[in-house]
C-alpha cells in the first residue's frame, strides 16, 4: 500500500506564495507520474499540474506562469510552488501519484488534501 502525506497549505493574501509538498511512502518500485489537483466548493476536482517520470510538466491554463511543479525522485516527493496567488485559487489541493508497487501491481494513490485559502 502506498501512502501520501501532504503539507504546506494555509491562508495567504492575494499576491502571496505557498509551497505544497507531498511525500509518497510504502513499497514503491517505480513512479509513473505525480500531480496536483484541486477542488473548490461546489466545483469538480480539476488538474492543476502534473509531472511524468520522463517528459515535460503539464499545467492548467489558469495557473501557467504562476505555479511550478517539481519533484525529488530520491525522496518520492512532489512539490507545487504557487506564486501570485489569487482568490480563485482557493480550494482543497490533492496530490496524486501512480506507479508500480513492490508486488508489481499498479497503484494510483491520493493524498488527504490540504486547504489553500487566498483572502485579504
Amino acid at each position: 500500500q502506498v501512502q501520501l502525506v501532504e503539507s504546506g497549505g494555509g491562508l495567504v493574501q492575494p499576491g502571496g506564495s505557498l509551497r505544497l509538498s507531498c511525500k509518497a511512502s510504502g513499497s514503491i518500485v517505480s513512479i509513473s507520474a505525480m500531480g496536483w489537483y484541486r477542488q473548490a466548493p461546489g466545483k469538480q476536482r480539476e488538474l492543476v499540474a502534473s509531472i511524468p517520470s520522463g517528459g515535460s510538466s503539464n499545467y492548467a491554463d489558469s495557473v501557467k506562469g504562476r505555479f511550478t511543479i517539481s519533484k525529488d525522485n530520491a525522496q518520492n516527493t512532489v512539490y507545487l510552488q504557487m506564486n501570485s496567488l489569487k482568490p480563485e485559487d482557493t480550494a482543497v489541493y490533492y496530490c496524486n501519484v501512480d506507479g508500480v508497487t513492490g508486488r508489481l501491481r499498479l497503484f494510483d494513490s491520493w493524498g488527504q488534501g490540504t486547504q489553500v485559502t487566498v483572502s485579504s
